[in-house]
């Protein structure tokens, strides 16, 4: 197993790809703490199941990515109750389509106190315990929204790039401190957070995809588990790696 002994801490762990990073994790062996927020009675079910079927450690934690004393408190309960953390995923995130002459402040600082402030609070949180320890893996999940674009999401893929651009800074910062940090940039995938968009919108897209589909939660999750691995993912930082079917290539 490949995250044997590991502990990890995953945002946004018990819906989505959050969801399906958790499973992939527990799968090889990694105890993990789950952050949630709302939802409880969904968080539990995710808990129970995989504890049950890979006899790994679960805890949950509720708690607000985009208030500073609720992440402190996050990652002090996941270190107290897994002994240490490993490795960070910020999987938690909103979604919503809009014109940019239809939006709102409120809009636009919503999406960005969620996707980009609730990344930068946990990182930061997080690092004094990886600095101690001389080693830790942060995975962010940005989006392929944030390399190119998209119509009626500029909020989102502001937020998105935002995150893109946070990595690479942080890594430059604490890669000799035997920390790495990089982001996954999905390109559409089947969850929950996208089935409010328009359909006309997912329908064209899907069909102007080189992989003429969108993805699903399990076929992003191996490359988080890859970012997570000695000695598989040692050599990354700084990186955005894209299952994005096609939709962005570098």
């Amino acid at each position: 197993m490949k995250l044997a002994g590991k502990k990890a801490l995953i945002t946004g762990g018990a819906t989505g790809i959050g969801r399906g990073i958790a499973d992939a994790f527990a799968r090889e062996g990694a105890d993990i703490a789950i952050n949630y927020f709302g939802k409880e009675e969904e968080a539990i079910s995710v808990q129970k199941e995989l504890a049950a079927e890979y006899g790994v450690t679960v805890v949950l934690i509720e708690a607000d990515i985009t208030d500073e004393n609720q992440v402190e408190e996050m990652i002090t309960t996941a270190v107290n109750e897994l002994g240490r953390i490993d490795i960070l995923v910020n999987s938690a995130g909103i979604l919503n389509q809009m014109l940019l002459k239809d939006m709102t402040v409120k809009d636009w600082d919503q999406m960005i106190k969620v996707n980009l402030r609730g990344p930068f609070l946990c990182t930061k949180s997080i690092l004094p315990h990886m600095l101690k320890n001389n080693y830790g893996r942060i995975i962010n999940i940005a989006s392929q929204l944030g390399q190119i674009g998209g119509v009626e999401l500029s909020h989102y893929c502001a937020a998105k790039a935002g995150v893109i651009g946070f990595t690479k800074s942080v890594a430059r910062e604490v890669g000799q401190y035997g920390i790495n940090i990089n982001c996954i940039a999905p390109g559409p995938i089947e969850t929950s957070m996208i089935k409010n968009l328009d359909h006309n919108w997912k329908e064209q897209k899907g069909k102007s995809l080189p992989i003429p589909r969108f993805g699903l939660v399990e076929e992003v999750a191996p490359t988080a588990v890859m970012l997570a691995s000695d000695p598989d993912g040692n050599l990354y930082t700084g990186q955005t790696l894209g299952p994005n079917s096609g939709d962005v290539m570098l």
